[in-house]
């Protein structure tokens, strides 16, 4: 059951650590549009990609949230959450990226989270 009475810190790892990891998937979209083969020049030229490597910090710092989050909640509540970066992902790259966004997405992110409430209630 959903306990409305989660503190302040823990609301903010459920909602902040989706918010994180939507964060780092534009940035991985983003860092793919620099991405060149599969040579070792490329390679090293995208693992020291700035882009890439601030995907992979905002990645490890939802982890390092998302880890303290488990601490005060049982997973199954918790892991309800992260289907919020089905939301977030695409209102992210309509904004950063251009993407358009549908009713149908739309329609999609209110299921999801009236999901969410059902799960959680």
């Amino acid at each position: 059951m959903m306990s409305f009475n989660l503190s302040p810190a823990v609301w903010f790892g459920l909602i902040f650590t989706p918010v994180l990891i939507s964060s780092g998937q534009i940035l991985f979209k983003l860092t793919s549009a620099k991405t060149g083969g599969l040579n070792l020049q490329d390679l090293v030229s995208l693992v020291s990609n700035p882009t890439l490597l601030t995907a992979l910090a905002l990645y490890g710092l939802g982890t390092v949230i998302w880890i303290f989050t488990l601490k005060s909640v049982p997973l199954t509540l918790a892991y309800s959450f992260m289907a919020l970066t089905f939301c977030f992902v695409p209102v992210f790259a309509a904004v950063f990226l251009g993407e358009a966004l549908t009713l149908r997405y739309a329609a999609g992110a209110v299921l999801i989270i009236g999901g969410m409430l059902l799960i959680n209630s």
